[in-house]
Order: structure tokens, then sequence, then C-alpha cells
């Protein structure tokens, strides 16, 4: 008798369903793992996706929490079972994985894992990734696995199809990442032919002027006029390409999707962990949501290149009729009167311009070894 719960072909058809919905990389990997350990019903499931350099760009767990984890410390390395379920297509079942003469020990905070059920994620001849469970939830005879040769089938389908999700995933991100490199070089050009055109004359109105100015002021004086004329063009023109520049992604899905997606390239990139949450925020006028993003992209760029931060939350909540979005870090934290005095800004001024520019308020809140808060109010429409 199966002692998985969810067993069926319903729950499989489930898990199947939830892989197709992800488009993001990151959801993909963590419904694969979620899907497995479910099914499989085991104490832990993990999933890494390798890097060039010997390690995992990618380490996906299920069943340690956000605090276990974190006292784990970095990513494994490809070492030991793990390296051998990425080198080679057959699925690897023990009864104890400390037994296994390839075991080499994890850290002090990593949990005990015994029967363990592993298998690589295949797309044709390439390795994608390395799926495996740990601690059946079964009763076990003396030096037995749990896992069984139904579980090992079942978690070659799942693999299977983890494979076709992970690949359309990455597909949409590039197919994402191309578009928005044809719009900035789009409007790069855009940009270059509608203000360097005006800044040229401008130059020109500034030379003839300054000739200008002692035998004939009062020609200066016109030519001058002219200046200010075509600063105030060019100001213009500078003005509607910023406007332009609104982010495609906000028109596509929305600030909350957009903000996400953001927090989990970044998550994936540094070593600190940048979180997102928003509970129940609405739509926002376009104004507010562009200013409420440019925010909490300078807050989140502050806070992973200055602070040394560990852990980085993003959330964005309702507000009144507005929202309030809050980026916070466990970093060094500043002194924020020290910094304007010495003429810093890390980019605090721009931020405050944003947020005022849409009818909002950002606040800081910082002090040394004490991490940072920076928090901005906006309203609806």
């Amino acid at each position: 008798m199966s002692h998985r719960p969810s067993s069926g072909l319903a729950a499989v058809s489930s898990a199947l369903l939830a892989m197709s919905r992800q488009m993001e990389v990151r959801d993909v990997l963590k419904t694969i793992v979620a899907s497995a350990r479910e099914l499989l019903d085991a104490e832990y499931a993990a999933l890494g996706v390798p890097d060039d350099h010997g390690g995992f760009a990618q380490f996906v767990v299920d069943g340690v929490s956000d605090e276990q984890w974190r006292a784990i410390g970095p990513l494994p390395r490809q070492h030991g079972v793990l390296a051998a379920m990425l080198r080679k297509a057959e699925p690897e079942r023990l009864a104890d994985v400390r037994e296994d003469p390839r075991f080499g020990g994890w850290p002090d905070a990593h949990p005990e894992l015994s029967d363990f059920l592993g298998l690589p994620v295949r797309d044709g001849d390439e390795t994608l990734g390395a799926l495996f469970l740990a601690n059946k939830r079964c009763p076990k005879p003396e030096g037995s696995c749990g896992f069984t040769a139904e579980d090992e089938e079942l978690l070659g389908i799942l693999a299977q199809h983890a494979a076709i999700a992970l690949t359309n995933a990455r597909l949409y991100e590039r197919s994402r990442e191309l578009t928005i490199a044809e719009e900035r070089s789009r409007l790069a050009h855009e940009l270059h032919d509608a203000v360097s055109q005006k800044l040229f004359s401008l130059r020109l109105t500034a030379q003839a002027a300054a000739a200008l100015v002692d035998r004939d002021p009062a020609r200066a004086k016109g030519e001058l006029q002219q200046v200010a004329v075509l600063a105030a063009e060019a100001a213009d023109e500078l003005r509607a390409a910023v406007v332009e520049l609104r982010p495609a992604a906000l028109d596509e899905d929305g600030l909350v999707h957009t903000l996400r997606t953001q927090v989990q390239v970044l998550d994936r990139a540094h070593t600190a962990r940048v979180v997102f949450d928003s509970p129940g925020v609405r739509a926002l006028p376009a104004a507010q949501e562009e200013a409420v993003l440019r925010v909490a992209q300078e807050a989140l760029h502050n806070a992973l290149r200055h602070s040394g931060a560990a852990l980085v939350t993003v959330t964005l909540a309702r507000h009144g009729q507005g929202a309030r979005l809050t980026v916070t870090d466990d970093g060094r934290g500043f002194d924020p009167k020290a910094v304007r005095s010495a003429g810093r800004h890390l980019g605090l001024v721009s931020m405050r311009d944003r947020a005022a520019g849409a009818g909002g308020a950002l606040t800081v809140t910082s002090a040394p070894g004490e991490g940072t808060t920076i928090e901005m109010e906006v309203p609806g429409g």
C-alpha cells in the first residue's frame, strides 16, 4: 500500500499543470520541488541548477525554513552525490546517503538526511539540474530505502516535464530580455536624433553670443534669448524621452509582478537574500507606479552595492487609497545627516524627488550598525 497521501493520476496531473502555469524560472523551480516532495511524501526536496564554475547558480529547497536555510550558509558545490547526479543519466536511490563513499558531510545547520532519491533533469544531452528527495515519510525496515521503484519512476516522469517547463521559462525570460534590449536601443537612437541636434544648435548660438557681446550687445542679447529657447526645447525633448522610458513591463504586467520579477533576478544575482511581499495592493495611476518602481530600484541598488546586507526585504502594501513601499536591509547602516553634510546622497535626493513628483513622501531610517529602511508612500487615483 502506498504511503503517498496524494498518489494517483489526479495528483500527478495537478503537479504538471502547476509547473506549466509558471513562466519565471525561479517560480518553476519552486513548483517542481514542492510538487516532487508532496507527491513522493518526502521530508525534504531540492533542485540545483549548475553554473559553469563548479557550483550552483540556483539551489531551491522545500521542507527547510528560511532561518535554517540562512544558517546553512553558501550554496553547495558540485561534489559527491550531487555531482554524480549531474554527470550521469541514471537515478540514485540510497538507503542512507551518509554511508555512500561519495558522501562528504554537510554544514552544522544542515538537516540530517538518510534515505535518498535523486536524478538529473535533462533536456536531450544537456543537464539542466539535479532533483533529489530525502527522508521518505514511511516505516523503513533496517538498512532499506523508503523510496521505492514506483517512486523512482514517478520522479522520472516529473523530471521530464520539469525539463520542458524549465526550458520554456528560460526561453520566456530570454525573450523578455531581448524585447527590453530592443526597446532601449530604439529609444537611444531617438534620443540621440532628437536631442543632439538641439544641443548642437545651442552650442553654436552660445558661441555666436559670446563673439557679439563686446561689439554688438543688442545682437548678443538676441542670441542669448535664442539660447534660452533652444535650452527649453532640449529639456522638453529629454522629458518626453524619459516619459517614454517607462518600463514596458509595468504596462504589460503591472507594478506588483514587475517588482516581484526584478527582486527574483536580484536574488539570483547576489549573495544577499532578496525577498518580496505584496499583501493586497491594487493598481495605481501610471505616474505613481513608475515612481514606486524607480525608488525601489534605487533603494535595492544601495542595499546590495553598499550596505553589506545579508537580507533585503521589499514590501508593497496598501495604504489608504494608495500604497506604501518599504525596502529594509540588515546591512551596516549609515548616519543620514553625516551623508548630507559630506555632500554624498546615495540616490536619496532623486528618490525624494520621485516621491514628491508622484504626490508622495519618502522617509529614510538608518543608523550605523542598524541597517536601513526606505519607506515611500504614494496616493492612489
